[in-house]
């Protein structure tokens, strides 16, 4: 379980943002982030028996502020990456635990440029196979629709009246369902987590099939 403390400590965090106060209460910190490395790994061990996990990565409390307006030296949220087995198993689970906005998520963060344009390709050649499957009752109850950044108007080289150009504009494919501190703090949201992800396994394997493929459905993997 996500313990109480964990919360409180991110929400004083918050509103102490600097070494200081980092420092006096680093001890406070490394217990927390055990107790969070423990939840994240116990999430990550048994995700690994429905799906093919290859990494989970924590990320550090410690901010790089080099190119960022905001000098805040620390995060105000721990979160886990979870990335599926290359090259046949694609996409990442996430899970945030930030006051106030945590929130379970999965899918492409930042697709490279070939993998971004393959993924338009086929939504331009076919949108139907994902509109059948972000329209199912399942990925509506959990995630609503698919979420990301994307572009004003069409991408290069894309008919900006295509039907699917909804989904040809996006720059990122994430399905996210967020939870209330309440939630997280409840007993069943380890189990809650792992419903979420299975509800994005039809999602990850058509993507998946999309990015091992060419349009004409023949592997690319050698």
């Amino acid at each position: 379980m996500v313990s109480k403390e964990i919360l409180d400590f991110l929400d004083l965090l918050s509103k102490n943002n600097n070494r200081e106060w980092f420092t006096a209460n680093k001890a406070e910190f490394q217990k927390i982030e055990k107790q969070a490395k423990f939840f994240f790994n116990d999430i990550g061990n048994e995700l690994q028996k429905s799906d093919s996990i290859e990494n989970i990565q924590m990320y550090r409390i410690y901010r790089d502020v080099r190119f960022s307006k905001d000098k805040s030296p620390y995060k105000n949220y721990l979160g886990a990456w979870y990335s599926r087995t290359k090259p046949f198993f694609r996409g990442s689970y996430y899970v945030h635990l930030e006051p106030g906005n945590c929130f379970v998520e999965g899918g492409f963060w930042m697709p490279n440029a070939e993998d971004l344009k393959r993924i338009r390709k086929e939504f331009e050649l076919d949108d139907s196979e994902i509109r059948e499957i972000i329209n199912s009752s399942d990925f509506k109850k959990y995630f609503g629709t698919i979420r990301g950044e994307e572009l004003k108007t069409a991408p290069k080289d894309f008919d900006k009246s295509h039907k699917a150009i909804d989904l040809i504009r996006k720059k990122q494919f994430l399905a996210v369902r967020k939870f209330t501190d309440a939630e997280v703090l409840d007993k069943s949201f380890n189990n809650e987590v792992f419903k979420t992800f299975a509800a994005m396994r039809p999602y990850f394997d058509y993507m998946s099939d999309v990015l091992t493929t060419n349009l004409n459905g023949e592997s690319i993997i050698k």
